[in-house]
């Protein structure tokens, strides 16, 4: 998997991210100082498929607040999702799936997946009436059901783009 380093970034926080130790991010790519990496150098991640073997690819528009699952670049389903709210926006950007949790319990139904953005994930929701709405922490709530299925349907490495 590579990974296309974003301004503010260093490999400690992209080693968080991915949830790969750093050591492990050290041994598979040649840097001359691992304390100097700049916007747009590709790093590679340990442990994940390449997302472009992949056929799936999502894409959520925090504007419409709609998640658009494509097989092959064709549309196969749209959900309607929650996103962040003023002060907890939704990071924009392009993330893989990389775990998947059953039953987090709490505010996270009954499905968890974690992005390539600590802290963040695709989840159920205990509360179905903020479907639709802009009232998260960031992350992007569905229905239990609907999660569910895309959780069935999507493997690891599976590319996330989120976008306005």
């Amino acid at each position: 998997m590579k990974h296309t380093v974003r301004p503010g970034e260093t490999l400690t926080s992209i080693s968080e991210d991915y949830r790969v130790p750093l050591w492990e991010i050290l041994q598979v790519n040649t840097l001359p100082n691992p304390n100097l990496i700049y916007p747009g150098q590709i790093i590679l991640i340990p442990g994940y498929p390449d997302p472009s073997t992949i056929p799936y690819t999502i894409y959520v528009s925090l504007s419409t607040r709609k998640l658009s699952l494509y097989k092959n670049g064709a549309i196969v389903k749209v959900y309607p999702v929650g996103v962040g709210r003023m002060l907890h926006e939704t990071p924009k950007g392009l993330y893989i799936i990389i775990n998947k949790a059953p039953n987090p319990g709490g505010p996270y139904g009954t499905m968890w997946m974690s992005i390539s953005k600590k802290h963040y994930g695709i989840h159920g929701t205990n509360d179905p009436s903020s479907i639709g709405n802009y009232v998260s922490r960031g992350c992007i709530r569905m229905y239990n059901e609907d999660v569910e299925e895309l959780s069935r349907t999507v493997p690891i490495g599976t590319r996330v783009e989120i976008g306005t």
